[in-house]
């Protein structure tokens, strides 16, 4: 196992998604923005109920240290979705996104043992996490401008190259990991500046 994979393994956030490099559907990739309409819809309706339960766990764990379960999973659940409907759109994938289905896009999240777990960091942990506010805005723009040359290159060749598929896996990795601990605070091991 090597020292990216350990890192990958070991923070109680991950992400993979799956490679697929030939036999892209070039169709689809022309039409994303306009396949993807309806997702958006739901997408953007669903994003209002996880900005709202962010505050409920964050005085759970403040005044009664618990973190629920139900809680946890549907906070899950819509990132999962949420990284699917990403991966669609940055053409790490044909498939359409599914509401409930893994699909190529394989998330985890360690629950929290909220005893465990700082009362008082989810206060600041937004806070703490500027520095990888500011390197994922660069870290963005570049991933806006990988994508556009894959489009071009999926709509020309039909394959999709690996360098730029790796690239904006670490890029949602490290998104993952940052929104696992300043917003879903189920961990306060501080996310590793790594695309791995």
């Amino acid at each position: 196992m090597t020292t990216a994979d350990q890192s990958q393994s070991t923070y109680p956030a991950r992400l993979d998604i799956d490679y697929v490099s030939s036999n892209r559907n070039r169709l689809t990739t022309f039409f994303r923005l306009i396949t993807s309409i309806p997702m958006m819809v739901l997408f953007t309706a669903l994003g209002f109920s996880t900005n709202v339960i962010f505050m409920p766990v964050v005085l759970m764990l403040l005044f009664r240290q618990k973190y629920p379960r139900w809680w946890f999973d549907f906070n899950l659940e819509m990132q999962r979705f949420s990284t699917r409907f990403t991966a669609y759109m940055s053409l790490l994938t044909d498939v359409y996104p599914s509401t409930d289905e893994t699909q190529s896009v394989h998330m985890d999240l360690d629950y929290p043992d909220a005893q465990q777990l700082n009362r008082w960091l989810p206060l600041i942990k937004w806070f703490l996490a500027i520095p990888h506010y500011i390197a994922l805005v660069i870290l963005g723009q570049i991933a806006v401008i990988a994508i556009v040359v894959s489009w071009f290159i999926i709509l020309f060749t039909g394959s999709f190259p690996k360098g730029i598929h790796d690239y904006l896996v670490g890029v949602n990795r490290w998104i993952w990991r940052v929104t696992a601990y300043a917003f879903l605070l189920n961990t306060d091991e501080y996310p590793p500046f790594s695309l791995d």
